[in-house]
């Protein structure tokens, strides 16, 4: 699951990227060319349980964040979204603090206007390419057009009516026989949304509008430059933020991503399991090994709450918190599960 980063020139994503990752961005890049990078998903939970446990290790969830070409707006000028189309995930970043000492390409600052120039040309993108696609339809309608043309033809053509009322894709209700017809077209506004705005440290602690996050680059380079985590927290709480802006960031999208974990606890390691929201016990214990899927008898689940409030997995078993559920439970955010199976 990867999560594209697309901004301006100058918007902070090349920062955001490097703070995320850890990994640095070169000077100069090929034209197109995009920087890959992992993120570890600072997670609470597993720095509890692993303290509780005293385990050796502890393992994050983790994000793939792509640093995609800077963007550049208008007609015939949508080359960096190549890249983003191949994403789970799009993450706009836009700049809303003023600074003499950097340029804006538009020659003043105004996120609102930049956020909105950045969604239509997601929107123009998508409409070049199912008009593209519809030209080519109509060519081969001469011949006359099988089944599943008709379907495609009509599908564009209701995308299309959406897209020009400026109705992201994602939202249009499709049959799956629809969707089927032009899923593997790439069209951008079928992928989920995310916003971060690179604020002034003066908007740190301001309520932003559903859907976007607030991040201040200047402020989280000088909360990675702290290797003290009391000295993070006091500065933190100076600042009146419970969290940085990074993790929160990270957090969202993963969660975007319609993604979870659930836990694993032993004397070795303390880890978090990456799946989608509604997995069945079985797929889930499947992202340790393929056997837990295939020979799946049971799975042992202690509720994370629980087990924290227990003091530890014997004490959580004493106390009836222990549940053992079949091939029919769904896991749930948190969980810390011990799979039982035979192969």
């Amino acid at each position: 699951m990867k999560i594209a980063l697309i901004g301006l020139p100058q918007a902070g994503k090349k920062t955001l990227f490097s703070l995320l990752t850890g990994r640095g961005v070169p000077e100069v890049r090929k034209p197109g060319e995009t920087v890959e990078g992992v993120a570890h998903i600072r997670d609470a939970r597993i720095d509890t349980v692993s303290e509780m446990c005293q385990t050796r290790s502890k393992v994050y969830a983790e994000n793939h964040f792509v640093l995609c070409p800077d963007a550049v707006t208008g007609e015939n000028s949508r080359g960096w979204l190549d890249a983003a189309c191949r994403c789970d995930l799009l993450c706009l970043v836009v700049r809303a603090f003023a600074s003499d000492q950097v340029y804006h390409p538009d020659g003043s600052v105004d996120g609102a206007r930049d956020e909105e120039n950045l969604k239509s040309e997601l929107l123009f993108a998508d409409m070049e390419m199912v008009e593209k696609r519809l030209e080519r339809i109509e060519k081969e309608a001469r011949a006359g057009l099988s089944a599943d043309q008709k379907v495609e033809q009509a599908t564009l053509q209701k995308c299309m009516a959406a897209l020009e009322e400026g109705q992201r894709l994602i939202d249009l209700p499709l049959e799956p026989h629809e969707w089927a017809a032009v899923s593997s077209l790439g069209l951008l506004t079928f992928i989920p949304l995310l916003v971060t705005r690179n604020i002034s440290e003066d908007e740190l602690g301001s309520e932003p509008a559903q859907g976007t996050l607030l991040v201040s680059c200047l402020i989280e380079q000088e909360i990675e430059a702290m290797d003290d985590p009391a000295d993070r927290k006091e500065y933190m709480d100076a600042l009146g933020i419970e969290s940085s802006g990074l993790d929160r960031m990270n957090a969202a999208a993963y969660d975007a991503l319609g993604l979870m974990s659930y836990y694993t606890v032993g004397e070795d390691e303390c880890r978090a399991w990456t799946i989608r929201k509604g997995s069945s016990a079985p797929v889930a214990g499947g992202k340790i090994h393929s056997d837990i899927e295939r020979g799946f008898i049971r799975v042992e689940v202690i509720k994370y709450d629980d087990y924290v409030t227990a003091g530890s997995e014997v004490a959580a078993k004493e106390q009836g918190k222990m549940q053992t559920k079949g091939k029919d439970y769904i896991l749930e955010d948190g969980d810390i599960c011990h799979f039982l199976f035979n192969v």
